[in-house]
């Protein structure tokens, strides 16, 4: 009876696969990341009235821009207007 051991040829096919999935994903998010934060610039072009309409201010676009080069800013404007949502929705409960 013979016996094959096929784990160090099979360690190495699925080992280069798997690091340029990552390798890819790791370009595409950052391309992804500049491309938003080019978009995230064109906000501050926007009135303050513009930017109430869509749940934020002009520091929320300053705390934004401190996130680091590699990051979406959009991310963090997400989380702010979703937070201000929450609390504006909390208050109108507690009032009602």
């Amino acid at each position: 009876m013979t016996t094959f051991d096929f784990a160090t040829e099979t360690s190495r096919i699925t080992t280069r696969p798997a690091v340029a999935t990552r390798v890819l994903n790791a370009v595409a998010d950052a391309y992804r990341a500049w491309k938003n934060r080019r978009e995230f610039y064109r906000l501050g072009e926007m009135s303050d009235a513009e930017l109430a309409d869509i749940g934020l201010t002009r520091a929320d676009l300053h705390v934004a821009v401190a996130v680091p080069f590699g990051r979406d800013p959009t991310v963090k404007l997400r989380a702010i207007a979703s937070d201000r949502v929450d609390t504006i929705e909390d208050l109108a409960r507690k009032v009602a």
